[in-house]
């Protein structure tokens, strides 16, 4: 059943964004409406708006952990948070925002095998996961088919130009089911289960 609302209180976040079971794992991921990931900064924060960040900041206060590819984590000048973080890394190397975090806030992880990768995680008693991306990470998570869902935003914007997309990577066709669309001021909230 798809649930569509217009302009949703924040009250409702909670159980509008309910993990449907867990473990769970969950991708959260912005563009525009003509399909840019990155507005004229290179960065997803050159496009999100207040619809967005709204979100954001909901599944963020209610995972157990972030991951995130160390390019994008880099890229948005990523910091400290209040859940630990997992940076998924080929170089093995913290992203510099992040280097003064709290010892065992945030954790280095190659990517490796995929399914192995959401084993760890499990084991490390986070069965409520929110990858935050990169677009390459995201490819990798739904050629291994260990996305539960993938939540976007569209933001009513076209920015043209060669901007990338959401996931990169070899070739995939995952189906999505549409689980939850809202709106608010022109933006699309949707959650996608896999």
């Amino acid at each position: 059943m798809v649930r569509v609302l217009v302009g949703p209180d924040t009250d409702d976040l909670g159980e509008l964004y309910a993990p449907l079971r867990t473990p769970w794992l969950r991708v959260n991921m912005v563009s525009t409406v003509d399909g840019a990931a990155t507005g004229e900064s290179g960065t997803s924060g050159s496009i999100n708006n207040a619809a967005d960040k709204e979100v954001f900041d909901h599944l963020r206060a209610t995972c157990d952990v972030i991951v995130v590819g160390a390019a994008t984590a880099r890229a948005e000048g990523y910091g400290p948070a209040e859940r630990p973080i997992v940076v998924v890394s080929r170089r093995d190397q913290v992203p510099e925002g992040l280097r003064d975090a709290p010892a065992g806030s945030v954790v280095v992880r190659p990517l490796g095998d995929s399914v192995d990768f959401r084993a760890w995680l499990l084991e490390q008693g986070w069965s409520t996961v929110l990858c935050e991306g990169g677009p390459t990470l995201l490819g990798h998570l739904l050629t291994a088919g260990v996305v539960d869902e993938l939540c976007t935003t569209f933001v009513p914007r076209a920015v043209g130009g060669d901007h990338g997309r959401i996931s990169v990577g070899p070739p995939v066709d995952v189906p999505l089911t549409l689980h939850t669309l809202l709106e608010q001021d022109g933006t699309l909230l949707a959650r996608w289960l896999v």
